[in-house]
C-alpha cells in the first residue's frame, strides 16, 4: 500500500510540492520517520506517518528550529532511548555552501515531533551521510562537499575531524575530467561491524573502515566491484548488515551488490541486480532476504530481493493502491524514483520513500517463507 503525504488535494497537512522528496527514514514501532530534501533555495520537513493507520500524522518545518538548511540527506540512524539523528545540507549563501547542522530527534505521544539542534558540526559543510555507534555514544559522519570524516561525542557534544578519506587534488583533478561532483563521488552511506569497525568508501572506488579504539583508518585491498573503466563513479550507496555479521554494499556506480566478510575483509561481487545504475537503499525483511531499490534517474526503480540460495527476484517498478481523504476510492500509485529505505516490525515491511517533486511513502509487506 501507499501513505499519502504530498498530494495537494485536501485541507489535511500535507507537504509542499518541492520541498518534499523524501531522503531520510526511520522506524519507531508504528511511527515512520522521515526527512525531505527540497529544491535549492526551500527548506525541507521533518514528518512523522503511522503505518496502522496509513496516514501522516504530524509534520514540522525544519525551517523554524534551523533556517536555511536544504536538505536532510544523511538517513536516520537510532541511538539511546530511542531518539533519532540525522543531518542537514544547507543552501549556499553567496555561491557558497552553509553550515550544515545535526539533528536529534524524538517522537512522542500521538507521534509528535521534537527536534533538538546538536549545532554545525564542520564549518561550511554539510552532512552527507551519518551513523550513531551501537553504544549510542558516537556519530560517525562524512562532510559535504570536502568529505571530511568527522566525530561527534554525543555526551560532550565535541566533534573531531580527519582529512584520511577526503579526496586529493589529484582525485578532484579526475572528477573533473569526468564531470562527477562531490554527491556523485562521497561516501553516501556508513556501517558498523559487530565489532565496533567503521566502514565506507572513498576516492577512487576503494572501501576503507575506522578504527574508534585507536583512531586509524584502514584501507581494504579489494576495492567496489566495477565495470572496467568505470571505477571513478564507484562509491557506496546503501549498507545492510545481516544477522550473521556479514555486511552488503550497493556500489551507486554501476548498481552492483557486494559481500563483505569482516573478519577476513574479502570483498565478494554479487552482479546487478537490474541493468541500470544505483542501489539507493538495503534492508532486510523478516524472511531473512535482503531487500533493496535499484535504478535511479533517468531510469526507474526497481524493488528487488538477494538470497545466497536463490539470488535475485525483481519485483519491478513498484505500483501500490493509495486510499486518502479525497481520494476514498483508492487510486494505483507508481513509484518511478525511490531514494531511502528502511524496514518496520522487525521487518515484517519494507518502507520506501520517493524522490519526487510530490513524494509518498510506499509499504511492500513482506511475506514469510
Amino acid at each position: 500500500f501507499a501513505i499519502e503525504v504530498s498530494l495537494e488535494n485536501t485541507d489535511l497537512n500535507r507537504l509542499p510540492i518541492y520541498r518534499n522528496a523524501i531522503s531520510s527514514l526511520g522506524v519507531l514501532g508504528d511511527y515512520i520517520i522521515g526527512g525531505t530534501s527540497a529544491k535549492e533555495g526551500l527548506t525541507p520537513f521533518i514528518f512523522v506517518a503511522s503505518l496502522s493507520e496509513r496516514k501522516l500524522i504530524n509534520i514540522e518545518d525544519l525551517n523554524k528550529f534551523i533556517p536555511e538548511q536544504r536538505s536532510v540527506q544523511s538517513g536516520f540512524c537510532k541511538g539511546k532511548n530511542n531518539l533519532f539523528y540525522a543531518g542537514t545540507v544547507a543552501n549556499k549563501v553567496n555561491g557558497s555552501i552553509g553550515d550544515g547542522h545535526l539533528l536529534q530527534v524524538k517522537i512522542g505521544t500521538k507521534g509528535a515531533i521534537n527536534i533538538e539542534d546538536l549545532g554545525v558540526p564542520v564549518r561550511g559543510e554539510g552532512v552527507f551521510s551519518l551513523l550513531c555507534n551501537s553504544q549510542g555514544t558516537m556519530l560517525y559522519g562524512i562532510s559535504y562537499p570536502s568529505g571530511l570524516f568527522f566525530i561527534y561525542n554525543i555526551k560532550t557534544r565535541q566533534t573531531r575531524t580527519f582529512k584520511d578519506i577526503a579526496p586529493t587534488n589529484k582525485d578532484i583533478a579526475t572528477y573533473k575530467e569526468y564531470i562527477v561532483e562531490p554527491s556523485d563521488y562521497l561516501c553516501g552511506a556508513l556501517i558498523e561491524d559487530n565489532e565496533g569497525l567503521i566502514y565506507g568508501s572513498m576516492p577512487i572506488n576503494k572501501l576503507f573502515y575506522f578504527n574508534p579504539k585507536d583512531e586509524s583508518f584502514h584501507v581494504l585491498k579489494d576495492e567496489l566491484p566495477q565495470v572496467w573503466k568505470r571505477d571513478v563513479l564507484g562509491r557506496i550507496d546503501s549498507w545492510a548488515k545481516a544477522k550473521d555479521g556479514k555486511l552488503y554494499g550497493g556500489n551507486a556506480g554501476d548498481g552492483q551488490l557486494f559481500e563483505i566478510n569482516p573478519s577476513t575483509k574479502k570483498v565478494k561481487n554479487l552482479g546487478k541486480p537490474i541493468m541500470m545504475n544505483r542501489i539507493r537503499g538495503l534492508s532486510f525483511g523478516k524472511d531473512g532476504k535482503l531487500y533493496g531499490i535499484a535504478g535511479a534517474p533517468p531510469g526507474y526503480a526497481h524493488l528487488f530481493s538477494y538470497d545466497s540460495e536463490n539470488g535475485y527476484s525483481d519485483f519491478g517498478n513498484p505500483i501500490y493502491p493509495m486510499i486518502a481523504p479525497g481520494i476514498e476510492q483508492g487510486i494505483p500509485w507508481r513509484a518511478f524514483n525511490i531514494r531511502t529505505v528502511t524496514s518496520a516490525q522487525n521487518g515484517k515491511y519494507i518502507v520506501m520513500g520517493e524522490d519526487e517533486s510530490l513524494s509518498q511513502l510506499l509499504i511492500f509487506n513482506v511475506q514469510e517463507k
